[in-house]
């Protein structure tokens, strides 16, 4: 009897091992950063740094505009002759399309010097509704641009005339307010859009 007593305390010693390592493997499952077609989803979510800017309408815009449904983000400027105005035409593009369950794009100048409000809302009106436009001092600006992983180099220049080297990346901020994912170009709308779609589903 003692052996068959050991030999039972053994086998549910190993069944509930087993039981404990299937409970892990189903949270990792479930946890897991989903594969992206043409971005990349961080390994873990992480928060953005807390900050204070001010839109293109002059109202405050804080961490608390980012609650409650998902962001893309790029950094840029209104004097970017090119990289600029195409991508924010393919966000904009998405937005037209809809079916992203309430994503909103965010185009936060990296040239605030040149870039005040009224520049601002020109530029971002230009490519209609569901872009907000976002300035700041670089005493604001840089711990941002720091905490999401986005550089910015401002080139020497005569008066007005530089120019300002920036990542031409796509964050994306889950409704959480979490950096999750980013895009590097070059960009397909279709496959970002499918990307998009399976952050939103994944709650990532």
């Amino acid at each position: 009897m003692k052996l068959d007593r050991s030999a039972l305390y053994v086998g549910l010693m190993v069944l509930a091992a087993a039981l404990a390592g299937y409970m892990v493997s189903l949270k990792l499952a479930r946890t897991a950063a989903p594969v992206l077609q043409s971005g990349t989803a961080l390994p873990a979510t992480r928060p953005v740094v807390p900050f204070a800017l001010t839109d293109h309408r002059g109202e405050p815009f804080t961490n608390a505009q980012l609650l409650g449904h998902p962001t893309l983000v790029f950094y840029g400027f209104t004097r970017c002759p090119d990289v600029c105005p195409t991508t924010l035409a393919m966000t904009a593009q998405l937005q037209r399309d809809g079916g992203l369950d309430g994503l909103e794009t965010l185009f936060i100048t990296v040239d605030p010097r040149r870039d005040d409000q009224r520049t601002l809302q020109q530029y971002v009106n230009a490519f209609g509704e569901g872009l907000t436009g976002l300035r700041g001092e670089d005493a604001a600006l840089e711990p941002l641009l720091q905490s999401m992983g986005a550089a910015r180099s401002v080139q020497p220049g005569v008066g007005e005339d530089y120019a300002v080297d920036h990542s031409a990346t796509l964050y994306y901020i889950n409704d959480r307010g979490a950096l999750s994912a980013v895009f590097t170009p070059p960009f397909n709308l279709a496959g970002l859009r499918a990307d998009l779609a399976t952050l939103i589903a994944a709650g990532w």
